[in-house]
């Protein structure tokens, strides 16, 4: 990993929420696996690289499902021609706070406008009169709550209040900060806040948790198929569900569903165990940020999944391990408990508990690189890749790509 190569990138997605805690868009975030002062000799060439084979490749639904993605633009980006090769129905695009607003970008700004582009500036930490003439142009406003301050935010706000593009406030840490920005009539939302621990102490799982993990324990601990049952007719909402999913997986092979006990045999285990865990992340009941959870929790399962394939000595085990450790590291989040109680009663194998407890072994090192990359610390993330050969770069990179597929289908068909 000690050469430079335009293809060796790194791609994040950092959900954005709207006022109802809906999931709205996300910034994609681009960066070579060297270290943050690695040049390239032309930037706009590097850029467009990346977005090549990122989009032109790929596709965007692969990237963005069918949700908005912010691209970063420098200066020279915005100029350039390859910008408009980008589907206007897909991006916004994000100016850079190192742009120099001057009549050049103002027009061009006006012109994309005119071809239907969105476009946002980003981490506004103080309104200046030099802005004053993107006021029609910009669509989104982000302000970068930790370069304005939270008690000066309100200052910040009073003449962008007056701007027809939305709020934006980005680099928010916690659920205070959050609330601060509701209050100040911030439309969107950009953070961290929705996916850290935040451990509440005596707090109680409802009624539908509880079915949802008791069934969860039991089909890991390889139970048989009335106890699962049982669990089932307990909960009628659950077994309408099943019914509803099996039968729309057995419709290809025109097999007909009887009873539930049939539905539990017609789906298997493997997928009864992951649509539970991927329901624990939907369930209604809850009053945190649903859909950005569970974008987050499935997207690190698959990927760990796909990454553990290329660990010697990997095993069908091994890969639906790496999988549940991916979406169960979650679940302090999710519950507001600590993980190691949420994980007692399931009684797993030593593998995932020291994976998810210590992150141990190679499954547990392979969910630190993927939370650093969430993290968007390259650099230590490309020091514990170094760790895992023969994993690369290309690999880590497929293997998100597939999983962003993959969880944006799961959201989409459901």
């Amino acid at each position: 990993m000690t050469t430079q190569n335009i293809s060796e990138f790194f791609i994040g997605r950092q959900s954005i929420l709207d006022r109802e805690q809906n999931l709205a868009g996300f910034e994609l975030l681009f960066r070579s696996s060297q270290q943050n002062s690695a040049q390239f000799q032309d930037n706009v060439t590097a850029t467009c690289s990346v977005i090549n084979h990122a989009f032109s490749e790929l596709g965007f639904q692969t990237i963005l499902g069918k949700h908005r993605g912010f691209i970063n633009v420098s200066d020279q980006m915005l100029m350039d021609d390859m910008l408009e090769l980008l589907p206007k129905d897909q991006v916004v695009i994000e100016l850079l706070e190192t742009i120099e607003i001057n009549n050049v970008v103002v027009e061009r700004c006006k012109y994309l406008k005119s071809k239907g582009y969105l476009l946002a500036l980003d981490d506004v930490a103080r309104y200046s009169n030099n802005l004053e003439p993107l006021r029609e142009s910009i669509d989104f406003i982000k302000i970068d709550l930790k370069a304005s301050g939270m008690d000066k935010l309100a200052d910040t706000l009073v003449p962008l209040k007056k701007w027809p593009g939305k709020l934006l406030a980005e680099k928010v840490d916690n659920p205070d900060e959050a609330k601060q920005c509701l209050d100040a009539g911030f439309h969107l939302f950009q953070g961290y806040y929705f996916a850290k621990p935040l451990v509440i102490t005596g707090k109680r799982m409802s009624h539908s948790e509880l079915a949802l993990m008791q069934l969860l324990g039991l089909v890991m601990s390889d139970a048989d198929t009335e106890a699962i049952e049982r669990v089932f007719k307990q909960n009628p909402g659950l077994s309408f569900n099943l019914l509803r999913l099996t039968n729309s997986a057995a419709a290809r092979s025109r097999v007909k569903i009887t009873s539930l006990s049939n539905a539990i045999m017609v789906l298997g285990r493997r997928q009864l165990q992951r649509w539970l865990q991927l329901l624990i992340y939907t369930n209604d009941n809850r009053t945190s940020f649903p859909d950005p959870l569970m974008q987050l929790a499935a997207t690190r399962g698959k990927t760990m999944e796909l990454l553990v394939k290329n660990i010697p000595g990997c095993t069908k085990t091994m890969e639906d391990q790496a999988f549940m450790v991916g979406i169960m590291s979650l679940m302090n989040t999710l519950l507001s408990m600590p993980l190691a109680e949420i994980i007692s009663p399931l009684n797993p194998s030593a593998e995932i508990r020291d994976a998810l407890l210590s992150r141990q072994g190679p499954i547990g090192q392979l969910l630190s690189m993927i939370e650093l990359l969430e993290s968007y610390n390259i650099d230590a993330a490309n020091e514990l890749l170094d760790n895992l050969e023969p994993l690369d770069i290309e690999q880590v990179n497929h293997a998100q790509l597939e999983a962003l597929a993959w969880a944006n289908s799961f959201e989409q068909n459901n």
